[in-house]
């Protein structure tokens, strides 16, 4: 039995320790906002934070995790997750969504580092994760509209 912090709740799960996180969060305990994309760690929509980090849920492992806060989608919050969120509907960033939540989650781990990013700044926090849509000017200025606001 492990335990983590899911979501700002204590769960125990029973898993073999190199079982990957995403299997558990999506199989397991149903929190389906976390994607499957390519199970390899190179398109990011698993993208998950384990103590404040973001990190590919798909090649973490239960064992790396284990006594960690993990957050999903589901349970992102604080002003960044809500900045992000605003700018994202403002701008309108979605087309087919599938990568909206790997991206999201890392745009606000990106803004809780960094407040005022550069372009720069943000290619590099998000270069790994892919948009098959191409929506990547409106992802990047989505962060800078959301940097805006948590600096207004």
């Amino acid at each position: 039995m492990s335990t983590i912090t899911l979501n700002g709740k204590p769960t125990q799960l029973q898993a073999e320790p190199d079982t990957p996180l995403l299997w558990l969060l999506r199989g397991e305990l149903k929190l389906t906002g976390t994607k499957y994309g390519c199970g390899m760690a190179l398109c990011g929509a698993c993208t998950v934070h384990v103590d404040g980090q973001p990190v590919r849920g798909c090649v973490t492992t239960l064992a790396s995790a284990e006594g960690k806060a993990v957050t999903t989608i589901e349970g992102l919050s604080g002003p960044e997750a809500r900045a992000v969120q605003a700018a994202w509907v403002k701008l309108d960033v979605v087309q087919c969504g599938y990568c909206q939540s790997g991206q999201i989650m890392t745009a606000v781990a990106l803004l809780a580092k960094n407040r005022q990013p550069t372009n720069a700044d943000i290619d590099a926090a998000m270069s790994g994760n892919l948009c098959r849509c191409g929506t990547y000017p409106r992802i990047r200025e989505a962060i800078h509209e959301a940097a805006r606001a948590l600096s207004a």
